[in-house]
Order: C-alpha cells, then structure tokens, then sequence
C-alpha cells in the first residue's frame, strides 16, 4: 500500500526520490520521509501529511548527496506521527531502511531485540527489520539483509542502505512488489513502476524470496534460496505524459474519458485472446468449471464475466471474492480453470488464491493491467489489459479494459471448446469492436450528469438496484459512490429489494435502477414502482425510452441501445461520472481518498 523510491547515480537523490514518491501519491499514504547518505553519514528528514510538507522542510534543510531512499506510508502499527514515518534508523544511525507490508512477529522479535540491548524509536512493526539488519551485518549488507529476513514472518518489500555501503541499495520482497530500473551510470528502485517512467521504461520486477543489490549501473539478484540469478528486463509501454492531467480537473476524471481509447488497445491487443505463458488450448478443452477470483472493483468485472460466461460455455462459472476464496477450501482441481483479475498483478488476497489452486494442480489464468507483476509471472497463462497507466485510485479505465479482456476470454473459451463455431466466434468478435465507440455515446450524458449530481450531492444514502448482468454493475456504482464521496451506499439485486432494502426506502432516499429492455424489463419496472410508492427518489439509467418508466422516474437518463452483452460499456461510464461529480461538488479528494490504496498488498 505504501510508496518506496530508491537512488543511487550521479543526480541529487533528494530531487529524484521526491520526484518518484510524488509519482506515487496515488497508492496512498498519511506520512513520508527520505534517508539520504553523504560522507559516510546518513541523515533523515520526515513529516506527516502530505508530500508538500516534507518538500518544505527539504527546501529549509536540504540533504545533499546522491543516494538515499525514500517512503510514504499508511499508518498499520502506530499511529500517524514522525516517530513512526520511515526510513528508521539503527541503534548507530549507519543503517536506513524503509518496508512497505507487514511483520507478523515482529513483537516476538522486539522483545528478542530489547533483550539484547537494542533501543527502539517508534510503535511500528516495521523498526524490528532494521535492528534485526544491524545485528547481523559484518560488512555484507547482502548477507546481513537475508540473515534479517530469515528471522521475519510477513509480507514486506524492504529498501536498506548502509553508510559504510556507500555506493549501494540493498533490496528484497516477499508479497509485496519491488522494481529495479538501471541506466550505464545510476541504479532505482520503487515500490510500482509509474515512479521511475522519467527515467526508464525498462525494469526487472523483483520475485517473491528474491534480494537484490542495486549499484549505479548494475543490478545483481539473488534468488530465495541465495543462489546467484541474471536479471531479465522488462519494457513497460507507459508514457509518462499518462500521468499529467492535460486539463482535466482531477486524474480520475480523465481516466473516465480515456476509456474508449483504454477498450479499443485492449481489444487490438489481445484480439484472439492470445495470453502469454504456457497455457495451452488442449488444456482448456478439460475443464469442467470456472472460478473467477478477484477483489474490489476487480471482483465485479468477474462478477460480469459470470453472467456472460456460464451460458456461453455450459458449465459452471462462479465470481468469488479472492480473500474469502483462499481460505474457504474450495473444490478446485486438474479440471479447474482458476482466472485471477486484478489491476495491479500484486493484490495480496489474489495472489494467495492462485498459489493455492496452482497447489491444487488447477489450471490459472492471469488478468492484469501491469506486465510483469507477480500475479502474471505466478499463473500458466496472462491477459494484459491495455488501460495505460491509471493514477486515481478509484479504477476507472481499468475497470472497463478488465470487462473487455474477459469478454475476448470467454469468447476464446467457447470457441477452443467448441461451444461457437469459427464464424458465430467472429461475428461476436466483430460485435465486441463496437464497445470503444459506445462507451464514448455514454460519455456524452455527462452534462445530464453534472446536474443530477447537483440535486443530490447532499444526500447521505444512495440505493443501487439492477437485474441480470447489470446488477454487478449496480454493485460498481455503489462502491464508487462510496469511494470517492464517502456517501453510505449499497448496491442489491432488484429482485431482492423487498427482502430489506426496501425499508431504507423513503422521500429522501435516492434510488439509481439501471434498466434495460435485454434483463427482465417488466419486472424491474415493477421494482420502480415499488419504490415510487414507498416516495423514493428514482433516478433511472436506461437504454430505451419507455413511456411507464418516463412517468415514475424522478430523473430518466437515456444511454446508447446495446446488445445484452455490452451493456456493461454503456452504463458503465454514467455511474462513475455520478460519483465523480458527487464527490467533486462535496469537495472530497477525488484521487486520492482517505483510507484508500491503489494496490493492496497486505491482508
């Protein structure tokens, strides 16, 4: 969750590591600080807020040199203060170590350490590491790292710099993501690649049990297992122009209006579904059910993937949140095709569900929007998205590029099993390609949107209701509602409004039914009128004009007509934009929301 940036090279670290956490204020954080070692000294600036406070204070005492390592960080063990912002040092102030992720025992290991005469600063779990460090360095920070991580149980991604070490950053994780970026004469590091696109698009992504020593201009890794490994790069094709908002109030608002260019790469580029890896078409011709596993925003593009999967291709197809599936036992075996969705490639909960089915011998299949990341480097086969890099971080674009990929994915399932002959697969890929151009026809109600956000931006509850494939979408809109606006909302299937939602129902309750005439029309308009009975505000998206449902709604916002399996495209984009400029006019921050990460990698 937690932002780390690394530097070793000719430049200022102190600019290139501000430079990068800023690049990173999207995954979160509460509070940030930089080590930065010169003449064989290590010095520590930290703040808590925002980048803004630890930037003046740089500029009032600024730290010279040009290698360091830099943090910002979600408070989890200890409260918010500069006591517990990282780096921390050692008891000799030579070692500076920053960690995203969490030490299981570290109070096992604190009690071990204060026993053994070292003096802790701060509340958090992740100072053990640094003690652990010092005690085990004898002149290879390499060793001393490895000996320290030996001792801890946990997720974490470290950085540690030694003053004694001074041309070097010593690097390693376990469950949580780590990059390396290395050009002729300076060396990065960072906790997610958007951080370094200034400077490279060419990175090696740390593996799970790997440690890494980062020199300027060289990389050397170490496998879990301590034995010498080469480094293969990866190009990530990300502009860092993505990351500006090019007269767009807020990222997420251009990301919204990126997502008909974000499906139309996605469709080009895995048009026949052609995944990397080892997962071949023979394989898939076996299966005999289908989990989909995922979190958060993630989870409902699964959710989606169920609806239109399971009649396509006649056998079970279940959504399962990721965290509840990992531990729940499920019946997954050599029959079992297991498709992991996640954005990032590096959700914790999701990772786990994989290694848990591949120790079943399931068959995995990665969806994710990062090349490289570990989700995809773990599974048999991965489908990349192609939203480009996304900054806010409610998911957006990402969000309609998973819904895209998995669509291409179920088509490619079908056909491999012979559940769609060669021209009914094309003619539905060919009906696919009209997503881009209807996401951006649904675009174009914004300005209904805006004002029906200024009626109702003031209201503390908001009701999502749905049928059939929309229904997850329902879901989608109520997260993001909550999200970025913090408003209480929940989304339900329509079908089962009277069994509870219906008694939060009364005259200021907004309800948004997202209907169609391809899910049940009939029916969810007799769920409009049972909320107009019981004087609830219905606010209705549509993508046919009828007459009944024009006389009961409160507001009627008509969106592009759509085959039943691209609905998700067109009532997609009017959902964000509701939350989004909800949560503008109440003055939230959008991009950034309180208690929110973009990439969650600890439980």
């Amino acid at each position: 969750m937690c932002g780390i940036v690394g530097y070793a090279g000719h430049r200022p670290a102190q600019d290139v590591l501000l430079d990068g956490l800023a690049r990173l204020e999207y995954r979160g954080y509460d509070s940030a600080g930089l080590a930065v070692l010169a003449d064989g000294r290590i010095a520590i600036v930290r703040r808590v807020g925002k980048l803004a406070l630890l930037r003046k204070a740089l500029e009032e005492v600024p730290l010279p040199g040009n290698l360091g390592i830099g943090h910002t960080r979600w408070a989890t063990h200890g409260l918010p203060t500069e006591e517990n912002a990282h780096p921390h040092l050692d008891c000799t102030g030579k070692i500076a170590l920053v960690h995203n992720g969490i030490i299981e025992n570290h109070r096992a290991l604190r009690e071990k350490l204060l026993a053994q005469g070292h003096a802790f600063r701060s509340q958090t779990d992740t100072e053990v590491l640094v003690h652990l460090v010092e005690g085990h360095f004898h002149g290879d920070l390499v060793r001393a790292v490895r000996a320290a991580l030996g001792e801890a149980k946990g997720a974490l991604a470290i950085a540690v710099i030694h003053a004694d070490c001074p041309e070097e950053i010593v690097v390693a994780r376990t469950g949580s993501p780590l990059v390396v970026g290395v050009l002729p004469e300076e060396g990065f590091v960072a906790s997610d690649a958007p951080a370094l696109l200034p400077y490279t698009r060419e990175f090696y992504f740390l593996g799970d049990g790997e440690v890494a020593r980062v020199r300027p201009g060289q990389v050397e890794v170490w496998d879990e297992h301590g034995r010498r490994k080469e480094a293969p790069f990866r190009h990530v094709p990300w502009d860092p122009l993505a990351a500006e908002k090019q007269g767009y109030r807020h990222f997420m608002e251009k990301e919204i209006h990126e997502q008909p260019v974000a499906v139309a790469d996605t469709l080009r580029g895995e048009l026949h579904a052609r995944w990397e890896g080892e997962l071949g078409e023979a394989n898939l011709r076996e299966i005999d059910h289908v989990y989909l596993v995922a979190c958060g925003t993630s989870y409902h593009a699964a959710l989606v993937a169920e609806y239109l999967w399971e009649p396509l291709l006649g056998i079970p197809v279940a959504a399962e949140v990721a965290s509840e599936f990992r531990y729940k036992d499920p019946a997954v075996g050599p029959r079992s095709l297991v498709v992991a969705v996640s954005q990032s490639g590096e959700t914790v909960d999701t990772l786990m569900a994989v290694r848990g089915a591949k120790a079943r011998n399931a068959k995995v299949l990665a969806v994710a929007n990062v090349v490289g990341s570990a989700i995809p480097r773990e599974a048999d086969g991965a489908l990349y998205t192609r939203a480009g890099l996304e900054i806010g971080v409610a998911a957006s674009k990402t969000f309609t590029a998973q819904l895209a990929a998995l669509a291409l994915l179920g088509l490619r399932l079908a056909y491999v099993r012979g559940a769609l002959s060669p021209d009914a697969f094309e003619r539905a890929t060919d009906e696919l390609a009209r997503a881009p151009a209807l996401l951006a026809r649904a675009l174009e109600v914004e300005p209904e949107i805006e004002a029906l956000a200024r009626d109702h931006y003031q209201k503390p509850n908001f009701l999502y209701l749905a049928r059939g494939v929309l229904y997850p979408l329902a879901l989608e809109g109520a997260l993001k509602l909550k999200e970025i606006s913090y408003i209480h909302a929940e989304g339900y299937p329509a079908g089962e409004m009277k069994h509870g939602p219906i008694a939060l129902v009364h005259e200021e309750m907004p309800v948004v039914f997202l209907f169609s005439q391809a899910e049940l029309p009939d029916k969810a308009l007799a769920n409009v009128q049972e909320v107009k009975a019981r004087q609830g505000i219905v606010i209705a998206f549509a993508d046919h004009d009828r007459p009944e449902l024009r006389e009961l709604a409160d507001h009627l916002i008509l969106l592009p007509p759509a085959p039943r399996d691209l609905l998700p495209f067109t009532f997609t984009p009017p959902l964000q934009l509701l939350a989004y400029h909800i949560a503008r006019l109440r003055g939230t921050d959008v991009d950034q929301p309180r208690n929110l990460a973009k990439t969650v990698t600890v439980e």
